[in-house]
């Protein structure tokens, strides 16, 4: 069998290209990060940290899940191969992101004086939430043209878009931060989202559509087909954006906005390595499990196979970061961050259950479950929030850190219930075993951290990390083929060696 057409193969191919720009993006990031963590402090980062997440409450509000439930509907009508069907949706896509974004945007900016009494406590940001309206509307048309890319399947365009957005945002911001200090992160961070949209734009014009003019009843029902499917995403998208929100405000009165720096830090970094497996999932995994949701076998079988590659792939990532935890927030920050590592520790643990349960919960969306998406997100966060209230009255910021660990465990078990009922879901033998491995070893390595002075906790943590990497090499060699694995290993640190930006690359 040609190991290219295996379904681990396939996988892994997905995951490059996706996997690739995110490691160019997370590069640029970090020198973003370190900059600004220099530049502005703890206390600077903490407050860049509330209003993205005030920003992104109100844009899961006011999107209503459209930019979700859009891939999906896009996907579907790429699937009939008709032209006319294609246009509409994609027509209906944008005017409907527009009027969204910019009753958003109006809404947001005549209700920033509550909104920032909410967030801070006090009506000090009040004119910069009145900037950062603007994002809405730049955010959701943003969010409808890729979309449009991901529903299409134009993976790689959208892998470019993502770098220069970042690209862009990293030039904008340290300059401006540079210069104004606290002063000037709403300005950089509308601006980078209007440049964000100009990329979007830019991508998104190169794909092909029928233009013809649409009939009204097409367009209303096209629409009404967006809004059902799409408030299923945007209740869940709220539940999730409203608990990390609440979690800022909890940090924020209870600890002050120093600590929500140091949090804001830790969270951030538990994702650097895992971020482009999970992105993988949503962008390619998920509209591959939707093509074989009416087949029960075939839906956990694929399911299976994208655990078994994601897994293998994030293992060694996840136990570097334990080692090094308190490396990575001094390169990534600064000294400034003491309380980050152990946070950092107990947040890459729920990592780990995050790789594992992701993949199952996809499930929900291939099926179309509105509503059973919904309540478990609600429970999911519910507890969450209520592990995260109990571990900063317990332990300060470091509960905060136990509680993600205490989220994924219950997703985890959650969520494998919801899919026995649905499909009869299975891990398969192999997948059962490796998963104990990888609780196993992830423990191992964070009782290191935990117990042991330096140097053994970093040689014990970076002993087991090689050992990991060994076996998850030898798994997936003897699972796709060596060769594979060597193109698509180049493929990721540069996107197949600069082919990402050449449009006939393979």
């Amino acid at each position: 069998m040609n190991s290219e057409s295996t379904p681990q193969a396939e996988a892994l191919k997905s995951t490059s290209i996706i996997g690739g720009s995110t490691v160019v993006v997370l590069a640029i990031r970090v020198i973003r990060t370190k900059v600004l963590a220099l530049l502005l402090g703890p206390a600077g980062i903490g407050l860049e940290a509330v209003f993205d997440s005030t920003v992104s409450l109100m844009r899961t509000l006011f999107d209503l899940g459209i930019s979700a439930s859009g891939v999906r509907q896009i996907a579907a009508a790429v699937g009939t191969g008709e032209n006319r069907t294609i246009g509409t949706t994609v027509f209906t896509l944008r005017r409907t992101c527009v009027i969204l974004g910019t009753t958003g945007s109006i809404t947001f900016f005549l209700l920033r004086g509550p909104i920032g009494r909410m967030a801070f406590g006090n009506s000090e940001h009040t004119a910069a939430l009145g900037w950062l309206a603007v994002m809405l509307l730049f955010s959701s048309i943003s969010a409808g043209q890729a979309a449009l890319l991901q529903g299409m399947r134009q993976i790689r365009d959208l892998a470019k878009m993502n770098i220069l957005g970042a690209l862009a945002g990293a030039l904008l911001s340290i300059p401006i931060v540079y210069l104004w200090g606290q002063a000037g992160i709403p300005f950089y961070m509308v601006m980078g989202a209007g440049v964000t949209l100009l990329v979007s734009w830019a991508f998104a014009r190169r794909v092909r559509i029928d233009r013809e003019t649409r009939p009204l009843n097409d367009i209303v029902r096209e629409a009404g087909g967006l809004l059902r499917l799409g408030f299923a995403f945007m209740a869940s998208g709220l539940v999730g954006t409203g608990a990390t929100f609440l979690l800022r405000i909890m940090v924020t009165r209870e600890l002050g906005m120093d600590n929500v720096g140091q949090f804001q830090a830790a969270n951030s970094l538990s994702m650097v390595y895992v971020g482009f497996i999970l992105q993988a999932m949503g962008t390619d995994f998920y509209p591959r499990l939707t093509a074989v949701a009416g087949d029960n076998a075939a839906c956990n079988r694929t399911v299976n196979e994208q655990a078994e590659i994601s897994l293998l792939l994030a293992l060694p990532g996840i136990l570097a970061t334990l080692a090094l935890a308190p490396w990575v927030i001094r390169l990534f920050y600064s000294g400034r961050f003491p309380l980050a590592p152990e946070v950092l520790a107990w947040q890459t643990l729920g990592s780990l259950l995050q790789v594992a349960s992701w993949p199952m919960g996809f499930i929900i969306l291939a099926k179309g479950r509105g509503a059973t998406l919904i309540w478990t997100e609600i429970a999911a966060y519910s507890v969450y929030v209520a592990l995260a209230w109990l571990g900063l009255k317990s332990f300060g910021l470091v509960g905060v850190g136990m509680a993600f660990l205490g989220l994924y465990a219950f997703h985890w078990v959650m969520v494998y219930a919801v899919a026995r009922r649905m499909t009869e879901f299975r891990w398969s033998p192999s997948n059962t075993r490796f998963i104990g491995l990888a609780v196993i070893s992830a423990t191992l390595a964070f009782g290191a951290r935990r117990m042991l002075i330096e140097p053994w906790a970093t040689i014990v943590g970076l002993g087991l990390t090689v050992a990991a990497a060994g076996y998850c090499l030898r798994r997936l060699v003897a699972l796709i083929g060596l060769e594979s694995l060597r193109r698509y290993s180049r493929r990721l640190p540069l996107i197949g060696g600069m082919g990402v930006f050449n449009r006939s690359a393979p």
